[in-house]
């Protein structure tokens, strides 16, 4: 369930390129140059930015839980934005809002994945958000092509109105999930943690030995970061030995990135137009090719990750 913010993620990634081919889009915002057509895709990721910057403060605060309902619920009006647009302007804005939706998603996700999945397989459930990311550029693709055949404006206002339909599901599933036991226990209800640890892990016996290890050693792990982050600053980041790890942590992460993969994924068309696909359909076709090979190759991760 709450993996449907990756897919969110992957979704609003893959969603615009296509749609910038087409005709109906350009002609009702005016047939839109390079450049205004780099801030209506951009908008996404610089709202992502400032989403991301939130993600921690809003998570800490009001729980893992209730931040990805408030992410869903503002990726929803994003998207009821994008589909009523009328305007460059009310699009950008739309992006930019599903941006900060999917910032903070992106974030969050995990991290709830991660604080409520058993340690022997905490990495294959964080890679499910993976897969779901790839699932959601997989989607939009697939929906481009669909309504590329489409002659006339619902041609580009589907596929962006059909974003809000996998937030307003995250949004009405995530209330039946239960709170992360470790913000549970960082802030006091250890009780309510014992219960969502029994309900997790050992069909809601409350009294089983491995949920009082396992809330002794959140409760552990919270005291220990309690001190170091204490006597700690971001210089520390710098300095020997973690200049390594921060290098690494940050390296892979820019790295990953820098192969090209979000310029191909948001610019395909445009690459597959300068080789000689001319319409449309057949741009789209290529792009849900790419998808289904980003889909796949995502399975080794989950297999093998543990």
């Amino acid at each position: 369930i709450v993996a449907l913010g990756g897919l969110l993620f992957g979704y609003d990634i893959g969603i615009m390129s296509s749609i910038l081919q087409m005709d109906h889009f350009k002609r009702t915002f005016g047939w839109p140059t390079a450049l205004a057509t780099g801030v209506i895709v951009s908008s996404l990721t610089i709202g992502c930015f400032v989403g991301s910057l939130l993600s921690a403060p809003l998570a800490d605060r009001f729980s893992r839980k209730l931040t990805i309902m408030l992410g869903a619920l503002v990726c929803t009006f994003g998207s009821a934005i994008q589909f009523g647009s009328v305007n460059r302007a009310m699009l950008t804005a739309g992006r930019f809002i599903n941006g900060l939706a999917i910032g903070v998603l992106s974030s969050v996700v995990p991290m709830y994945q991660s604080e409520t999945a058993p340690s022997a397989n905490r990495g294959r459930m964080v890679s499910l958000q993976q897969w779901a990311i790839t699932w959601g550029i997989f989607l939009a693709f697939g929906i481009d092509y669909g309504c590329s055949y489409i002659d006339g404006p619902k041609q580009f206002r589907l596929p962006l109105g059909l974003q809000i339909v996998p937030s307003i599901v995250l949004l009405a599933t995530m209330g039946l999930m239960p709170y992360s036991p470790r913000w549970l226990v960082a802030n006091g209800h250890l009780d309510d943690a014992r219960l969502v640890l029994a309900r997790l892990r050992t069909y809601g016996r409350a009294g089983a030995p491995e949920v009082a290890e396992e809330l002794r050693l959140i409760h552990g792990a919270l005291v220990c970061d309690r001190e170091t982050a204490a006597a700690s600053s971001y210089r520390e980041l710098l300095r020997f030995p973690n200049r390594r790890r921060t290098l690494l942590g940050c390296g892979m992460q820019f790295m990953q990135q820098f192969t090209g993969i979000n310029t191909l994924m948001l610019y395909a068309p445009t690459v597959f137009r300068s080789i000689g696909l001319d319409s449309v359909q057949s741009i789209a076709l290529c792009q849900a090719i790419n998808g289904l090979v980003n889909v796949l190759l995502t399975v080794p991760a989950i297999l093998w990750i543990d």
